[in-house]
């Protein structure tokens, strides 16, 4: 790929950071656990494979977007920052149900579904927006990731995670897809170190 294009690309996914950065601190405040992040996104043409729609790479590349913006609307990213905490992807499991063409509307929605002692599980869907096929999902995803403590040499507690932003209570129960995907992500683990 010529290295102008590369360039391009690249830019590109810098000014959608930018975009959720500037942006995050004039919309409302995200209330964990339940609380939904909404970011809206087109198609352009550095997003196309060769079958012309996106390319499904990119999803994963937007995803980490509204990862962000939850981050930065609960006020956990003050924190992360005062120590230092490194985010880090641990699984992702994705489901691709329509495709998104060039030029097409989308939002995608972010929000917490549960947690353990080190882990945040969360889903990511791809909405269609405008068009006969508006309101339709197009992709839907399950994260799963934390906050890595370099100094201390390992993940950071969930509990003084949601603490930070205000939650007390008891992570809800993992719905049947997400007991599934945990499963799934856990039996990966093991395969991996008995290999």
């Amino acid at each position: 790929m010529p290295a102008f294009i590369n360039r391009m690309i690249r830019m590109n996914l810098w000014l959608r950071l930018l975009a959720v950065l500037i942006t995050s601190r004039f919309r409302a405040a995200i209330e964990p656990p339940g609380g939904l992040s909404v970011l809206n996104f087109r198609v352009w043409p550095h997003d196309l494979d060769p079958s012309i729609h996106m390319n499904n790479g990119r999803y994963l590349t937007i995803m980490d977007l509204g990862r962000l913006d939850i981050m930065l609307r609960t006020d956990l990213w003050r924190t992360v920052l005062k120590e230092g905490w490194t985010p880090i992807a641990s699984a992702v499991a994705i489901r691709y149900r329509r495709e998104l063409e060039l030029f097409q509307k989308f939002t995608l929605h972010t929000r917490i579904v549960c947690w353990d002692e080190t882990m945040v599980v969360m889903e990511q869907t791809f909405v269609i927006e405008g068009g006969p096929r508006s309101g339709q999902t197009a992709a839907q995803a399950l994260f799963k990731g934390g906050l890595y403590d370099r100094k201390q040499g390992a993940f950071v507690a969930m509990a003084t995670l949601m603490k930070s932003v205000g939650v007390t209570t008891a992570s809800p129960e993992p719905t049947p897809d997400v007991a599934a995907f945990l499963r799934t992500d856990a039996e990966m683990k093991q395969t991996a170190r008995s290999a």
